[in-house]
């Protein structure tokens, strides 16, 4: 059904907000012999292009950054203070392992006060994330020689399967790097009717950075977010909770907290997955944003924008999971899309009344 096997590489490989170096090189080992030009850009995007037929332009954004922390402190008995990069849920962290990125690679434990010595009103609340220290197991002098205060630290989490489902670290977002990478591979030999833009971006998690400066490089169009959403399909969960389900099928986005996606889009996404039997649920998140606010806007004129979405359990969690069922929705939905944009009326009009290119 997919390539777990990559998947899994893509996840288990660190990559920090403004530290993307590792995952940026295994990105660009995949999508060189995929894309007709490839570039790198100050911010470290990773741009791989696939030319079309007509000189305009698709940017579909997939962020290869996680969540994760920095280190602020080494105290005097060598334990490690952090700052988050991205939005953790603080109650997830106690007892978890993390890698910290120093000179060399060294494992830390996430440690807090035992709960033998909470006092009691103290052990009905979770721990303040400004409470957590990361315990390395070794003393000042030692860590001094590895760690330095600015030094990245990702979670220690490998990707297992379960049932029909993945489970791992980082699947936030490191399933819409393999999905839109699975998508340029089903390209191969397919003529395009636009140019494509496949951005992997970076510091999402810190606030769409990568993908502001890209859009605005690539001035597109047609602009495609690829990120995952809630599926808090679980027990307690009333149904206006959810936003979607796990194995429903691919989450078209109508809004989220950042960006209110055109109704164009959505009725283009809407239209071609029901014409090529293609699961797939609205999505409506009421909090949180993602690249397509980015590529959305921060072009010269603005993009026609919409996003695609993954189902996740445990979102900004130690771990989440998702339904491998859906990934290769998303997949075969991004792809068809690519090849089908120009298969639609894209004029604010009603259709027939001025023809698709009233919009440009």
């Amino acid at each position: 059904m997919i390539d777990t096997a990559l998947l899994k590489k893509i996840c288990e490989t660190p990559g920090a907000p403004g530290f993307e170096q590792r995952v940026r090189e295994l990105v660009v080992r995949e999508v060189r012999p995929l894309a007709d030009e490839l570039s790198i850009d100050n911010m470290g995007n990773v741009i791989a292009v696939k030319r079309g037929t007509a000189r305009k332009k698709i940017m579909v954004a997939a962020h290869m950054d996680e969540i994760s922390f920095i280190i602020t402190h080494i105290d005097e008995d060598g334990f490690l203070r952090f700052h988050p990069l991205g939005g953790f849920d603080p109650k997830t962290l106690t007892s978890q392992r993390v890698i910290v990125h120093g000179r060399r690679d060294i494992i830390g434990v996430m440690g807090s006060k035992p709960i033998h010595l909470m006092k009691p009103e103290e052990r009905t609340k979770s721990v303040p994330i400004n409470e957590y220290f990361i315990d390395t197991g070794m003393s000042k002098a030692e860590v001094a020689e590895i760690v330095s205060v600015g030094d990245p630290v990702t979670r220690e989490r490998e990707l297992i399967e379960m049932g029909e489902c993945v489970n791992s670290k980082s699947i936030d977002n490191r399933v819409s790097v393999f999905i839109l990478i699975e998508a340029l591979r089903a390209l191969q030999g397919k003529q395009l009717p636009y140019d494509v833009y496949a951005v992997f971006t970076v510091q999402e998690e810190v606030g769409i950075r990568g993908a502001i400066s890209a859009a605005h490089l690539i001035d597109p169009d047609f602009g495609l977010g690829l990120d995952v959403t809630i599926a808090f399909d679980v027990p307690g969960a009333q149904p206006h909770e959810m936003v979607t389900r796990l194995g429903k099928g691919a989450a078209i986005k109508i809004l989220d907290g950042s960006v209110i996606c055109d109704y164009r889009m959505v009725n283009f996404l809407k239209k071609l997955a029901s014409d090529h039997d293609i699961p797939w649920q609205l999505e409506i998140l009421p909090a949180g944003g993602t690249d397509t606010a980015g590529v959305q806007r921060s072009g010269k004129k603005g993009a026609i924008a919409g996003a695609i979405s993954i189902p996740l359990r445990h979102i900004h969690q130690t771990i989440e999971l998702a339904h491998k069922r859906d990934i290769r929705n998303c997949i075969d939905l991004l792809t068809l899309a690519l090849e089908k944009m120009d298969q639609h009326h894209w004029g604010f009009g009603p259709e027939g009344a001025g023809g698709s290119e009233d919009w440009m």
